[in-house]
């Protein structure tokens, strides 16, 4: 049995959120627990709470009077927090996309290694899947979704074919949509290809981008001064974000300036350049190759 999540940056992450004797952390993407098992070993006292929307992920909770664990959609830290009495935390981890289990269990849909079911809910209770998208959403919205979270090039050709194909019958599976998209697809970038479409797809299912924007404005409130806030992505849409957020105080980069033109930010960088993992770390885990991590302590309001 391979492992659940192997987790990236590990040492990197714990390293950077600084942990306290008795202090009081969030990991955000709790998934097969790599990280919050290692923020255990090495917290003395305090308190970890965890947070995992997939159901799949109760099986790692650690038998340790410690932990907490939410079966949420991390969006809600705030309510979850004051629903366990906690007002403020000393850190914040977040390792964001795709979790190896999800992408290595075929009938979740997150994989176009596999055939199955056309899903990619990282919340299995949730309306919205993959099929949803692809056989209910307009052609001009596939295109916009394609070319926004996959920067997928000819995004309005590949929207084109999926209203005309879903005419004849649904796209409910996998192998049923790489086909469709075949005349879409270029041979020599064909995995590539794959990747952005898939991508797009998942990020619009979870709504990745607006819950990650919700999760950095609700952690200046959450974070105590000097805090730490440790953030790990996968791709640019969601590094942007984080950078923005720690840069300027907004997720949009549209800085706050003051009478005299000052900007106020509610972060100060740890790392100046991004961290990025070891070649050596790359070649252990294949999904660290496209990891970026940013450290960040909060300031003084």
């Amino acid at each position: 049995m391979s492992e659940y999540h192997i987790p990236v940056l590990l040492n990197e992450c714990i390293e950077g959120l600084n942990l306290k004797e008795g202090g009081i952390y969030v990991d955000v993407t709790f998934g097969g627990g790599g990280h919050s098992r290692e923020i255990l070993k090495q917290l003395v006292g305090g308190k970890l709470v965890g947070f995992d929307q997939d159901i799949d992920a109760k099986a790692n909770v650690p038998n340790d009077d410690r932990f907490i664990f939410v079966n949420h959609n991390f969006k809600y830290i705030q309510n979850f927090l004051a629903y366990h009495g906690i007002d403020k935390v000393d850190g914040i981890l977040a390792d964001l996309g795709v979790s190896s289990h999800e992408f290595d269990v075929a009938e979740r849909g997150f994989s176009f290694r596999f055939d199955g079911q056309l899903d990619m809910r990282m919340n299995q209770s949730a309306k919205l899947s993959a099929a949803e998208i692809v056989n209910n959403y307009s052609e001009e919205e596939l295109a916009t979704l394609f070319w926004k979270y996959g920067e997928v090039k000819n995004s309005r050709k590949l929207a084109r074919i999926i209203v005309e194909k879903r005419e004849d019958s649904p796209i409910d599976t996998i192998q049923k949509f790489k086909e469709l998209v075949k005349p879409c697809t270029p041979k020599a970038i064909e995995h590539k290809y794959l990747a952005k479409v898939f991508q797009a797809l998942r990020i619009e299912v979870n709504q990745e981008m607006e819950v990650l924007e919700e999760l950095l404005n609700a952690s200046t409130s959450v974070l105590k001064p000097g805090g730490r806030l440790v953030v790990m992505t996968y791709h640019s849409l969601e590094d942007r974000i984080v950078k923005n957020m720690i840069r300027e105080g907004k997720t949009d980069g549209k800085a706050e300036k003051d009478f005299y033109g000052r900007t106020s930010t509610p972060f100060k960088a740890i790392n100046r350049k991004v961290i990025l993992p070891t070649e050596e770390e790359q070649k252990r885990n294949p999904r660290s190759r496209s990891a970026k991590l940013r450290i960040a302590e909060r300031t003084e309001d």
